[in-house]
């Protein structure tokens, strides 16, 4: 058998609650009143007007803060009675026989503002059945005047969003309903919402702190009338039922939510703000022994009882420094209003009594409630977001304006050949080649232009190395498989001297110029003579033989490469450079054979989809004349129809033949069918464009790279060819052709405008040449 809680308050002790001293910081103010320090929770107290107001037993003193309670002493109690009879409750304000204009204004108003500068806002109403709570939530419907903080709040958010002009907001709306520990969507029939997460509905805590209620729809709201609508839609949603207090009770608890969210209009910056203002109509808690409800009320009120309860525990915990632990989790209730009970929220309760002499004791238990709520401290702050995607814009134009200061700096160092930018294909092939000069010693220094050339050159040094450990093994492995047919086994110490011959065939030149003294060069030529000849580092003793095919495969590329010289590169140099034509086939043969493979595979997708859209095309045509062949023959039917006389069924409503059922249908799916191939074509026009551009993109890469291959290969001077030769001093691609002349004097570094001498001439038609020859 489940506990019955007849009463949601607990009595703590026997002496009267006293009001505790503010031992708080001063509190400081901003716009509208919104607190942004550590506040305490205000609390006001509002009494229901009636004729019976018990005024011998509460007392509201002149300072309209503090409210006396005395309470008749009981005579069956017998004579030694130690029974309290007066209290005393000091709160934020004591609001007695006011309008609804001055409850709102005194209670909500700052609130509200708050929230439109990004801080969360709560308020909400407490008290027993019948006291009054929806009323000052709500309002009355059949009076403008008489409506309640709801609507009032509502009004003011859209008055203060019309006014500030500077900022731009959007606002949403959601309006949860608890009943009987379950949560419901009071607007989830309303079309338009949008839920962050579908499924069950579940508070859950958000990463960046505070609670949420996964499943609770949010509606977009642009004008006052928009939100009034879904306010009422949610109120008739709402679980109501009479009770013995009143006709229209609500029972359940309502939380009305509006989110807000700010940008600036003026600031180019990526933060805005958002808010959250909870507007909550917590159920009426009640005595069953006084009300004597059964059956659906009285299950209905347990449940109330046992929410409220937990939620006084809660506040008690909140209120208590020493307790480390809050027992949030003991009800919905009191999880879905985790962030407004002492976290980042501006927190307001009204207290709604009943002030008759029955009602007295449910009047305490309220008091001592919202006594026990004000000593709850809350820290409201400023909701400050970052939008990732103007954070990514203002970054990229920064970093472009770095980039142009950088440039700027650059010319005044007499730098502008530097570059930022990530290196092309020929740049990496230049500091490729400068690489394998430095490995084979050709190359004495590798100059440092940027960072990038720095990254590409290690890039090259460890593909260098990785290639050389393969070379390796794949020069061990050849040489043991070749050792029974190539070698004469005179001695067991042959394959081992074999292996170490091999080995030291693979080590570039400049590593076996380091590893001999200088007291062994005669030495040393022998063995360079010996390894041109094709002969091993064999011992006078050894007799160690290989073929021509194997010293082709143990010389590494490097060895090679130094065999060519410079009059082998002039000579295959044609006089007469080819047409571009025939160098352009070439071209996409050999060197340019990647990009030209990019731009077939391209033209094919591009080709497939231009043929996707044509069909496409043709389907979504064919259909629409379908549609208007099929809305001609409905017009047909019913001009018929019209002049036959219309058939009505006994409910009034117009009575179709079947041929015409049938071609409604046809055209419904006709219609849905014209739709979904639509947004096809569109995706794929976004397809074909895209294809487009990547063409065209590969094409100029393939025409620009064939052109500067054209260029080096069959029309620039020796001169400049020997510049740029592996291992010199310029760097092909990164330097003009007559600065690269000029900087190739030893005696001159840096080249100046104002540098005149017999070179000058030179430099013009070298120049000349080369403006003729692109």
């Amino acid at each position: 058998m489940p506990v019955s809680l007849q009463h949601m308050s607990l009595d703590w002790g026997r002496k009267p609650l006293k009001h505790r001293e503010n031992t708080q910081a001063p509190r400081t103010q901003s716009r509208g009143g919104v607190m942004n320090a550590h506040n305490e929770v205000r609390v006001y107290v509002r009494t229901r007007p009636t004729a019976q107001f018990a005024q011998e037993l509460i007392e509201c003193l002149p300072d309209k803060q503090t409210v006396n309670v005395r309470q008749r002493k009981i005579s069956r109690k017998g004579v030694l009675n130690n029974q309290m009879s007066s209290w005393s409750f000091r709160l934020n304000g004591v609001l007695h026989n006011i309008s609804q204009e001055d409850v709102y204004q005194q209670v909500a108003h700052s609130v509200v503002l708050g929230a439109l500068e990004g801080y969360n806002g709560t308020v909400m109403c407490f008290g027993q059945t019948g006291a009054g709570k929806t009323f000052t939530m709500t309002g009355a419907t059949e009076s403008y005047k008489q409506r309640g903080i709801i609507p009032r709040a509502i009004q003011e958010v859209f008055h203060e969003i019309d006014n500030r002009v500077d900022h731009t907001f959007s606002v949403h709306l959601s309006f949860l309903e608890i009943y009987n520990e379950t949560l419901v969507d009071l607007l989830g029939s309303v079309k338009g919402g949008q839920t962050k997460h579908c499924g069950t509905m579940a508070v859950v805590e958000e990463p960046e702190g505070g609670v949420s209620v996964k499943g609770l729809s949010l509606h977009p709201v642009h004008r006052e009338e928009e939100a009034l609508n879904l306010l009422f839609e949610g109120e008739m949603n709402k679980i109501i039922g009479e009770h013995a207090l009143n006709k229209h009770s609500s029972r359940s608890h309502c939380i009305f939510t509006v989110h807000v969210e700010s940008r600036s209009r003026t600031l180019s910056n990526a933060t805005y703000i958002t808010s959250k203002l909870n507007l909550v109509d917590l159920a009426g808690s009640e005595r069953l022994s006084k009300t004597g409800s059964e059956g659906q009320v009285q299950r209905e009120a347990l449940y109330i009882n046992k929410s409220l309860s937990f939620l006084e525990q809660a506040i008690l915990a909140l209120a208590d420094r020493r307790r480390e632990h809050v027992p949030f989790r003991q009800s919905k209730l009191t999880h879905a209003l985790k962030d407004s009970l002492g976290g980042n929220c501006n927190t307001v309760l009204v207290a709604n009594i009943y002030g008759e002499a029955a009602q007295i004791d449910e009047t305490l238990s309220t008091l001592r409630f919202a006594a026990r709520m004000k000593c709850v401290c809350t820290e409201p702050s400023v909701n400050t977001h970052i939008d990732p995607a103007l954070q990514v814009q203002t970054l990229q134009k920064e970093i472009q304006l770095l980039k142009q200061e950088l440039s700027f700096h650059n010319t005044l160092a007499n730098q502008a050949a530097v570059t930022y930018e990530d290196l092309s294909e020929a740049q990496l092939a230049v500091v490729k080649s400068e690489v394998q000069s430095y490995l084979a010693g050709t190359l004495d220094e590798i100059t440092i232009v940027s960072i990038r050339q720095i990254q590409a050159v290690f890039a090259q040094f460890k593909n260098a190395f990785q290639e050389q450990e393969k070379q390796l093994k794949a020069q061990k492995s050849i040489v043991v498989k070749n050792t029974p047919s190539t070698l004469s086994m005179s001695d067991a110490k042959e394959p081992v001297e074999e292996m170490e011959g091999a080995n030291r065939l693979s080590v570039p030149a400049s590593s076996q110029r380091q590893s001999v003294s200088p007291s062994s060069s005669k030495g040393k030529k022998v063995k360079e003579s010996s390894r041109k000849n094709g002969q091993g580092n064999a011992g006078p003793g050894d007799h160690l033989t290989m073929t021509q095919s194997e010293t082709e495969i143990l010389v590494p590329p490097s060895a090679a490469e130094t065999k060519k010289s410079p009059k082998d590169d002039a000579k295959k140099r044609c006089d007469t450079p080819p047409s571009k034509m025939e160098a352009f086939e070439v071209y996409k043969s050999e060197r340019g054979h990647e990009i030209n493979r990019i731009l077939k595979e391209n033209k094919s997708v591009l080709k497939e989809r231009l043929a996707q859209l044509h069909n496409l095309t043709g389907v979504i045509n064919s259909i629409k004349r379908d549609i208007d062949h099929m809305r001609s023959e409905l017009q047909l039917y019913r001009e018929e129809r019209q002049s036959q006389g219309q058939l009505v069924s006994a409910d009034g409503e117009p009575v179709l033949d079947e041929a015409e059922v049938t071609l409604l249908i046809k055209l419904r799916r006709a219609k849905d069918q014209y739709r979904q191939n639509y947004e096809e074509l569109l995706s794929t026009k976004a397809e074909v464009q895209y294809c487009r551009h990547l063409v065209d993109q590969c094409r100029m890469r393939l025409f620009s790279e064939f052109e500067s291959w054209y260029n080096e290969s069959f029309l620039l001077p020796d001169e400049v060819l020997d510049i740029f030769k592996d291992g010199g001093p310029i760097r092909a691609g990164l330097v003009p052709v007559d600065k690269a002349l000029a900087l190739r004097a030893p005696h001159c570094t840096v080249y100046r405008k104002s540098s005149m001498g017999p070179d000058t001439d030179k430099l013009k038609s070298l120049a000349t040449v080369t403006r003729r020859g692109r």
